[in-house]
């Protein structure tokens, strides 16, 4: 990577997208990329881009219209945009004379800036802008199920609609998906390895934007809402089960019927 790369003015804005569900960065050409994984290239403004393939791209010490060219250069690789896109803000206060801190609702405070704490940074936000929009579909999933379960707890009778359950059941698949798989929430980035400043830089953006526990917290929300999922579809096909054989039973009953009137005859 390159060396460290100190902005004019001590304070960088660090504005993270998600702009759809993935991104596609395969044969990126770009003349200043300072690491492939993920993607980070260094623009002509001095700022910085890192594009996750999973659908985040973070703009570092841009102008609001060098970020809009960089979005308009990487619409074309954006699969299945998002609108409205989630949004991460953060600043970084370059403060020589000071330890690497996070500050609760504040900046990031940070001795020096290298490409290595652009991605170490840019990694934590976009996780949590990904965690944002994993969020708010849950709640929405929960707000379709929840009356589901209560007529079935106060009536007794199961809803009609198998096919728009096993949608919540998908879509509750599909964020489980993105946050143990694509997003890997609970994954160090590599850049971390063999870099203690670096490795604890990144512990307390963990912690400043909880990452784990809105993981954890996801993963027993969608465990609920598989589950509720689940039991409502089975008691479906239960029913629909014991009516295939009470129709069975009411056919064989009407031929035995008829033949026994075609003997008598």
């Amino acid at each position: 990577m390159n060396s460290a790369a100190n902005p004019p003015n001590n304070r960088i804005r660090v504005r993270a997208l998600l702009v759809g569900d993935r991104i596609d960065t395969a044969n990126f050409v770009h003349d200043d990329i300072v690491a492939n994984t993920p993607l980070t290239y260094r623009t002509g403004s001095g700022g910085f881009v890192t594009l996750f393939r999973y659908g985040v791209v973070v703009l570092a010490g841009l102008s609001p219209e060098d970020e809009e060219a960089v979005l308009r250069g990487i619409a074309h690789r954006v699969v299945r945009p998002i609108e409205p896109r989630e949004e991460e803000i953060a600043q970084i206060s370059l403060e020589p004379d000071k330890d690497d801190q996070v500050v609760p609702g504040g900046p990031i405070r940070l001795k020096v800036l290298t490409p290595e704490h652009i991605i170490v940074i840019a990694d934590a936000l976009s996780k949590s802008v990904s965690l944002a929009r994993d969020e708010r579909q849950v709640v929405a999933a929960f707000d379709q199920v929840e009356p589901l379960a209560r007529r079935l707890a106060e009536h007794g009778r199961t809803p009609e609609g198998r096919k728009a359950i096993l949608k919540h059941i998908g879509n509750a698949l599909l964020v489980q998906h993105r946050v143990s798989g694509r997003v890997a929430v609970a994954e160090k980035p590599d850049a971390v390895w063999d870099r203690p400043d670096l490795d604890r830089l990144y512990g307390r953006l963990e912690d400043e934007y909880e990452l784990k526990e809105r993981a954890e917290v996801l993963s027993r929300k969608l465990a609920v809402i598989s589950g509720t999922a689940q039991a409502l579809t089975d008691i479906i096909d239960t029913r629909r089960a014991l009516f295939l054989e009470a129709v069975i039973v009411i056919l064989i009953a009407v031929e035995i019927v008829f033949g026994l009137y075609q003997f008598l005859r």
